[in-house]
């Protein structure tokens, strides 16, 4: 098959060390995220374009630009990468997308999903169908207390309005497209969607979105504070780091801001990363 996948940068922002480590003590996880002055770290905001056929698919769309300067001030974005730039850069523009997969609905996985023209929310990708699942979709407009925060109305509820959202059925390994599986995880919030591509230059490669933030958070033990289910992740990533390391899957990285991909291997301290690369790289003796 003539897939091909592009990383899309869409810049990078700043969140809590503390809360992206949980339990994990400062002294430990500072040597692989070094926080600022305000014990804030810098994290990425990857999305994945992906060339299947005559389908273009984005998994997810950054934060966006449409909040206020008080949201953001919160964030410290920062770096030159944009969406648009990005798409641009491989030669695409937002009206190409066919398809906008969202693994869930927080503010920096969705928040591209809507602009502000005319002073009304639209879709940032007019051409497009948004993918989300019916158990997330009830889970993000009626938030509990604690992650309510992460879910905001703005980012949300237009898409439903705009009358481009359609569900994905909640079972394992639904097919998204000929070459592309889903796989459904609930610890950090409920039903998110990892796109599985399979048979990607021989292939599999997954898009870990926040099971696994960034290489850092390999380790069992370092699962994020902002994790609705802790225990749930740990048995998720228990039984996904092990599945991963017997097919020797590819790990692509929503939120690591030094490494696009790693493959793992098992040490005497259990499975780790083994080799970190980009993805422009697979295939080229990677």
């Amino acid at each position: 098959c003539d897939m091909k996948l592009y990383s899309i940068n869409t810049g990078y922002f700043k969140l809590d060390g503390g809360a992206m480590f949980g339990v994990v003590p400062k002294s430990l996880w500072n040597k692989l995220n070094s926080a600022d002055e305000n014990n804030l770290c810098t994290w990425a905001m990857r999305s994945l374009l992906i060339e299947d056929g005559d389908r273009l698919i984005l998994v997810d769309t950054g934060i966006g630009n449409k909040q206020d300067a008080k949201f953001f001030s919160h964030y410290y974005l920062h770096g030159e990468d944009t969406l648009e730039k990005s798409l641009a850069a491989h030669g695409f523009h937002r009206n190409d997308i066919t398809d906008v997969l969202l693994t869930h609905l927080h503010f920096d996985h969705a928040g591209g999903a809507i602009v502000i023209e005319k002073n009304k929310m639209a879709p940032a990708f007019k051409n497009a169908t948004y993918w989300s699942n019916e158990q997330h979709w009830q889970w993000a407009t009626k938030p509990n207390d604690r992650e309510k925060a992460s879910f905001l109305k703005e980012n949300i509820q237009p898409i439903q309005d705009s009358g481009k959202l359609k569900f994905i059925e909640v079972r394992e390994d639904i097919a998204f497209s000929d070459n592309i599986t889903i796989r459904f995880v609930n610890g950090h919030t409920h039903a998110m969607m990892l796109p599985q591509i399979n048979n990607y230059k021989g292939r599999t490669l997954v898009y870990v979105a926040d099971l696994l933030p960034s290489v850092g958070h390999i380790p069992i033990p370092y699962v994020m504070a902002y994790d609705m289910f802790p225990l749930t992740t740990l048995q998720e990533k228990k039984a996904f780091l092990q599945e991963a390391l017997q097919n020797n899957f590819i790990l692509f990285f929503e939120h690591d801001h030094l490494y696009e991909c790693c493959t793992l291997q098992m040490t005497e301290r259990g499975i780790r990363m083994k080799e970190v690369f980009k993805l422009e790289e697979v295939g080229n003796g990677k």
